[in-house]
């Protein structure tokens, strides 16, 4: 991680909320975590953080097929549970819920009906490996990542680009594990989270719909990588780390400037910003906590 002036500056958290007992599953064996975990038990998995207008926080639990709603007091309530494994979620501007779901695709969330249902589960009748994170541009086009098992042994995951109007692109064939992944402020360039490369990729969208020139904007370290990712209104990238204990934010440069520590666990997973006070919210999934950070003077 390369500062060209002076060290990041630190930013501090604190606990938000964490999951309320009563919801934890404790003691239950999941086939998410005999995949991903090794066969340890975890009583909750939380990622996708994101606010709707009246500053509600959603958040998903990936092992057992769970939707949350946070109010801002931190009272939670179950959205939806159903048989799927939820990994990223983004409200789009008129209010739908979408989510990226590793075992069904992309999904949205019917809230009146506290149900949920398919929006692409497939590309030309083959199975996507298993959808990560998405993001929504200002068009309505769907930007997600198709990450499956995928790593530096088996670099074939994909960013694919659904276009408002139903065409499907695949922008990325060659990603080693693409997770959380944002536009900048211009729309004119992708940024992309590959964890198992422990580096976020810089992606330049060209005027033909491909992409170009495409490259390692940020090099980082540990045992897992960068997983979500966010960007503010002053065009800083905000990585949220897996396996350090940061979200840590990166100028245009890709210079460092500040890290936001998490005062729970080391598992920082994802990122929201919530405009309306100028704070972010992080999920800390090894504890089940949502910490938040004044971001205002970074």
């Amino acid at each position: 991680m390369m500062y060209l002036e002076q060290p990041p500056k630190l930013v501090l958290t604190r606990l938000f909320s964490a999951m309320p007992e009563e919801f934890r599953r404790r003691g239950v064996r999941s086939a998410w975590a005999d995949a991903n975990k090794g066969g340890a038990p975890v009583d909750c998995f939380i990622e996708g953080p994101a606010f709707d207008r009246d500053g509600n926080l959603y958040i998903v639990d990936i092992p057992f097929g769970r939707i949350f709603r946070i109010s801002s007091e931190g009272v939670w309530s179950l959205v939806v549970e159903y048989d799927g494994w939820p990994n990223g979620l983004k409200i789009a501007r008129d209010g739908r819920i979408l989510v990226a779901d590793y075992l069904n695709g992309l999904m949205e969330v019917d809230l009146q009906a506290g149900a949920i249902r398919p929006l692409l589960r497939h590309r030309n009748s083959e199975s996507f490996k298993g959808c990560n994170d998405l993001h929504i541009a200002s068009n309505g086009d769907i930007y997600f990542t198709d990450q499956g098992q995928t790593g530096l042994h088996d670099p074939t995951g994909r960013v694919y680009r659904l276009r408002a109007d139903g065409r499907l692109e695949c922008l990325i064939a060659n990603g080693p594990s693409p997770n959380g992944l944002v536009l900048d402020r211009e729309e004119a360039v992708l940024f992309v989270a590959m964890t198992r490369d422990n580096s976020v990729w810089r992606v330049p969208l060209t005027n033909d719909g491909g992409v170009a020139k495409v490259g390692r904007f940020h090099t980082f370290f540990g045992t897992s990588g960068p997983d979500g990712l966010a960007m503010d209104t002053n065009g800083r990238l905000f990585v949220a780390h897996a396996s350090l204990g940061h979200v840590f934010v990166l100028q245009a440069n890709g210079e460092c400037v500040a890290r936001v520590k998490s005062c729970a666990g080391p598992a920082c997973t994802n990122v929201a910003r919530n405009a309306a006070n100028d704070t972010s919210a992080i999920t800390e999934s090894s504890t089940g906590s949502v910490l938040v950070a004044d971001i205002a003077h970074v």
